[in-house]
């Protein structure tokens, strides 16, 4: 079974093929993918190389972490499921949205309060 690898660290300048080549040495690679930014078409700094064997994925993780790769040092583990990744995103959208309904609110309690006083 495949074994999907994260590759953290990545110069911006490194492309799929790069990632693929990099990787190259430990079987069969099903894929590598740099992760780019849809708004800016920059890559976001990591990716992900699914080695078909699992014996060679760890045996990458544990020979390329600390590696350079386009002139940077970078992290290699093994991917986490999206379901296991915390979200901070939407959590964060969320408080700023509940944050800016609190103070619209408060606004209008301070008008009021000041005619009672």
């Amino acid at each position: 079974m495949a074994k999907k690898l994260y590759v953290g660290n990545l110069a911006f300048s490194v492309t799929d093929e790069e990632l693929q080549q990099a990787f190259a040495s430990f079987g069969n690679i099903a894929s590598a993918r740099v992760v780019m930014d849809r708004m800016t078409g920059r890559s976001k700094g990591f990716g992900f190389v699914e080695l078909e064997d699992d014996g060679a994925a760890d045996d990458a993780i544990s020979k390329m972490d600390g590696q350079t790769i386009g002139g940077r040092p970078v992290r290699v583990s093994e991917a986490k499921p999206q379901e296991d990744r915390p979200r901070g995103g939407g959590g964060g959208f969320r408080g700023n949205r509940e944050g800016g309904g609190g103070g619209g609110y408060r606004g209008g309690g301070r008008e009021g309060g000041g005619g009672r006083y």
